[in-house]
């Protein structure tokens, strides 16, 4: 395993503090999405046998809904860029032969990489990287905690699809073990391995586990990690040539420092038991002008929950409210009174929509000078709580949107503790449906009916 020097503490700690700062992203040009980079011919990850089903899987997480405009995830922080992908390493017991494989969430087809290690354990692996150079296009140095959240998301789209099946979820595997898994370069060979391509970041792994295993194994990637790098992928136009802007080797250089050195754990993972295959095929993140309306306390308290126990190895969370009884509240009762979403608003890059949102979950944490491992699980493990919260909204007839931006947003300085120990990591708007008008009552006999 690799570890960064120590120069690199510092580092991190004025790029969180530079994130959540003021600092308005300098203007750059929208990248457009860069081709799929691994040739051939995919297979369709459906066949015959019983196991992991990848096309049901993929389909309900990570595929691109044929109606989507472009979009490639129906839910998804970071501006909708999309810059997740997906490695599967198949073993037995799937719906696609044992190999290495990279997912085209367009196409819906499995690029096959390579063979499976002959001792790969029953199921698949899902490693999760991201690709940076949108997304940093887009938000400049407040980029790289929108990469994180993403991810999260992306995994929790996977896990509530392979649910109820035995599902792991790893937000903190080591990175060089991740992309070696995968058969991806390590960080060092990037760009002399594959030159003109841009840089695939692991961040995450889920491990669908086949009901054909006896004894599974509990370090799946470590047999996928000893087998040769995978297929090359294909120069992408556009990737190579001049030098990569500055906010952009900055932002690839932290998430690579923040996945280093670290051993996975592997979390089981649910599904709320209102979610069916239906709410996952039609969760949307809702328009701002859509979100006004409170949703009912008793399903308010079911989301919040949710979010709090997804992921109990994450950042605390809270709903602020407004109406009659306005407040910051938590599982456990009222952490503050007061109507919190107007602060939240302008904490959010100034979205002046959220002061007025029916309810607004936080996840809170993460403080200024907390290590690379806290940073990275607070802001990945946030991302997967919004996400699995986001879809159990959904089946209880909730609207929803994430909030991914999050400026000098010091929740435990605002109320009375010491600055720079408690700050928001990331947001859920809710809100119910509308309540519908009162019927107009009949006119009187013998007076004209006005509109």
């Amino acid at each position: 395993m690799t570890h960064a020097p120590p120069a690199a503490t510092g580092l991190l700690s004025r790029a969180l503090s530079d994130a959540r700062s003021p600092r308005v992203p300098r203007t750059a040009p929208d990248l457009p999405e860069r081709a799929f980079p691994w040739g051939g011919a995919g297979l369709l990850p459906a066949g015959a046998g019983g196991g992991v089903d990848l096309d049901r899987v993929l389909r309900l997480s990570l595929a691109a809904p044929r109606a989507a405009g472009g979009r490639l995830r129906p839910v998804a922080s970071a501006g909708a860029l999309h810059p997740v992908r997906a490695h599967l390493l198949v073993g037995p017991g799937c719906s696609l032969p044992p190999g290495r494989y990279a997912y085209d969430p367009r196409a819906h087809r499995a690029h096959p990489r390579g063979r499976a290690p002959a001792d790969a354990s029953p199921g698949v692996v899902v490693v999760l990287t991201v690709t940076a150079a949108r997304t940093v296009a887009h938000y400049g140095h407040r980029a790289w905690p929108l990469l994180l959240l993403d991810a999260g998301h992306a995994a929790a789209a996977v896990a509530l699809a392979a649910a109820p099946g035995d599902v792991r979820v790893s937000l903190d595997a080591d990175g060089e073990e991740l992309a070696a898994a995968a058969g991806l370069p390590l960080a060092a060979d990037r760009q002399t391995r594959w030159p003109g391509v841009e840089p695939e970041l692991p961040l995450a792994a889920i491990w669908l586990r086949s009901g054909d295993a006896l004894a599974p194994s509990t370090a799946p990637l470590a047999e996928w990690a000893a087998l040769p790098c995978a297929a090359d992928a294909l120069p992408q136009p556009g990737a190579g040539g001049n030098a990569p802007p500055r906010e952009l080797v900055a932002a690839r250089h932290l998430l690579t420092y923040l996945v280093a050195g670290t051993d996975a754990t592997w979390h089981p993972a649910a599904r709320p038991a209102p979610v069916t295959d239906e709410t996952l095929r039609t969760r949307r993140s809702a328009p701002p002008s859509d979100l006004a309306h409170p949703p009912a306390p008793d399903l308010l308290a079911r989301v919040l929950a949710t979010a709090e126990g997804a992921r109990p190895d994450g950042p605390a969370w809270a709903a602020a409210v407004g109406g009659d009884a306005p407040g910051l509240l938590t599982t456990a009762g009222l952490l503050a009174s007061g109507d919190a979403r107007p602060t939240l608003a302008q904490w959010a890059a100034g979205q002046r929509w959220i002061g007025t949102a029916g309810a607004v979950l936080v996840a809170h944490g993460c403080p200024a000078d907390a290590p690379p491992s806290l940073v990275r699980d607070s802001h990945l493990a946030a991302g997967y709580a919004a996400g699995v919260a986001q879809a159990h909204a959904t089946a209880l007839g909730l609207r929803s949107r994430p909030i991914g931006s999050w400026l000098q947003a010091d929740l435990g300085a605002a109320l009375g503790d010491a600055p720079g120990h408690d700050w928001i990591v990331h947001g859920l708007a809710l809100a119910g449906p509308a309540a519908p008008p009162h019927p107009a009552p009949p006119p009187l006999p013998g007076k004209e009916e006005r509109p």
